[in-house]
């Protein structure tokens, strides 16, 4: 890509992120962590209160890009079928006819996921993974781009349960949204109601050119001494000191893909240590569990360790 190409795309990307900004206030940073990940390829989790704006944030995404979008309300009673469909047998067609369910979307939101049961995770998890799902012996693929953005309450929320970390290791990056500075939150409360400005958004991009995007992320080049630094951090955390076990090689290649995307985000064509430590606690600290922690550690107590452990590594 051309450098006016490549200006071009990230100058429509700015656009993308200032349109959201004008409903998600005072969440700059959070928002571009949210199109490192889908420029990225991967799924997002959110971490938060209710109330915070995860839904707004969502929302605003899939609109400024164009792409549809479905919220599932996760609860314990949530069967698979009511995610992923169902086939029903209809009289007139004397046969059974395929009735999609919500995750045939491009962007879905499953709404406080770790209040499900392991049956509909399951089938969360095949989407999240292969871009399709296996129904009454077919495989059906979903529309691309397919994002899913999930969101979990704290755990000691009622009827809350830990994710398991298989399923967390689906997720390319973690984030937490948390309060609003006290400015933005003046905005908030002064200003028009989200679901009224919501309806008033338009398309900044199209599906099209951000498929185009996530291709070129793929392209930006990683030079042999990033590689070297990205498996020292690696080698850090598999020697015991700061966590239980370390790193996989899947969570190797998430950050390199994470650091891909944030490069291309800031309008380059390669990538920086500036870049993985930019994005390496919203892709690496769920993935670690400290040296001496329980399950469900708090994410503050996870990023802190990681911040601890790619200090002492340094530069390699």
């Amino acid at each position: 890509m051309s450098n006016p190409e490549l200006t071009a795309l990230t100058r429509r990307l700015g656009h993308v992120s200032s349109q959201i900004s004008t409903v998600v206030v005072g969440k700059a940073r959070e928002i571009d962590a949210c199109l490192t990940c889908l420029l990225a390829g991967g799924h997002l989790l959110i971490e938060d209160l209710p109330g915070v704006g995860k839904t707004t944030l969502a929302h605003a995404l899939a609109v400024s890009l164009g792409l549809a979008y479905a919220r599932v309300q996760f609860t314990s009673d949530l069967m698979p079928s009511d995610l992923i469909g169902v086939s029903i047998y209809e009289r007139a067609s004397e046969g059974f006819v395929f009735h999609p369910g919500p995750v045939f979307t491009q962007v879905l939101l499953a709404d406080e996921i770790n209040r499900a049961g392991p049956r509909t995770q399951s089938a969360l998890l095949e989407a999240m993974e292969e871009q399709q799902i296996s129904i009454d012996g077919l495989t059906r693929p979903l529309p691309a781009p397919f994002f899913v953005i999930a969101t979990q309450n704290p755990l000691e929320q009622i009827g809350t349960h830990a994710l398991p970390e298989s399923q967390l290791d689906r997720f390319l990056m973690c984030l937490t949204l948390g309060y609003p500075d006290a400015a933005a939150e003046r905005e908030l409360l002064a200003g028009a109601d989200r679901r009224t400005l919501l309806r008033s958004l338009g398309a900044v991009m199209s599906a099209a050119e951000l498929q185009a995007a996530q291709s070129q992320a793929t392209k930006v080049h990683v030079a042999p001494a990033l590689l070297d630094y990205v498996q020292a951090l690696i080698a850090a955390s598999r020697n015991g000191r700061w966590f239980t076990t370390g790193l996989s090689p899947r969570a190797g290649l998430s950050l390199l893909r994470a650091t891909r995307a944030h490069a291309l985000l800031a309008g380059r064509d390669y990538a920086s240590p500036d870049d993985v430590q930019a994005v390496a606690a919203a892709t690496l600290a769920h993935r670690l569990t400290p040296v001496g922690a329980v399950q469900g550690v708090a994410s503050a107590s996870r990023k802190a360790q990681l911040d601890a452990m790619i200090q002492a590594v340094g530069l390699v």
